[in-house]
């Protein structure tokens, strides 16, 4: 089997469960969004503590899951097709290990620019990824269904992708940068 299929060449897409939309659809911008998070986490596995790595791989799994759904069409009835991206349980892991990350760092008492080592450098920019993701995942919401779990879940993945930057500074004794307001 060949990978290109010449089908998306007039610049349309064949949705999970039947139909065609535009490669500029709400639906397409989202999963495409959720896509490229997910390889941006892979970046900051590359660089990340070891004991970060089970997360990690469990955000990207659910990340694929999440994007499947993104990626089918609303009205599809298989049941292959209907099963959920994101369960409440994935939001109760990610405040888990939010909470638990948060805990070994000193408090919090301004806006921290990004940056430190690689692996916070990464983290920091999946955390922005992980912001657009949210953003059009949020507009297609105001049009069709998006499962809630999923707007939920990418809220907690950006902070969690925020303490976990800090967390690698800290354990590599690079402090945050803190933002200050330029003078005059």
């Amino acid at each position: 089997m060949k990978i290109y299929t010449k089908r998306g060449d007039s610049g349309e897409t064949d949705l999970a469960g039947g139909g065609r939309v535009a490669k500029d659809d709400l639906r397409v911008e989202a999963y495409g969004a959720v896509d490229e998070l997910n390889s941006f986490v892979g970046v900051a596995l590359a660089d990340c503590s070891e004991d970060l790595r089970p997360g990690l791989e469990a955000a990207q799994r659910t990340l694929f899951s999440m994007g499947s759904a993104l990626a089918t069409h609303p009205e599809a009835t298989s049941p292959a097709l209907s099963e959920p991206g994101v369960v409440d349980a994935d939001v109760e892991a990610l405040e888990t290990a939010i909470d638990a990350a948060d805990a070994d760092l000193p408090e919090l008492r301004a806006f921290v620019l990004p940056g430190g080592t690689r692996a916070a450098a990464a983290f920091h920019v999946a955390r922005t990824v992980c912001r657009r993701a949210e953003r059009r995942c949020v507009a297609l919401s105001r049009d069709q269904a998006v499962e809630a779990a999923a707007l939920r879940y990418l809220n907690r993945l950006s902070d969690a992708f925020f303490v976990w930057a800090r967390l690698e500074n800290a354990r590599a004794g690079v402090s945050d940068i803190e933002w200050t307001r330029r003078d005059g």
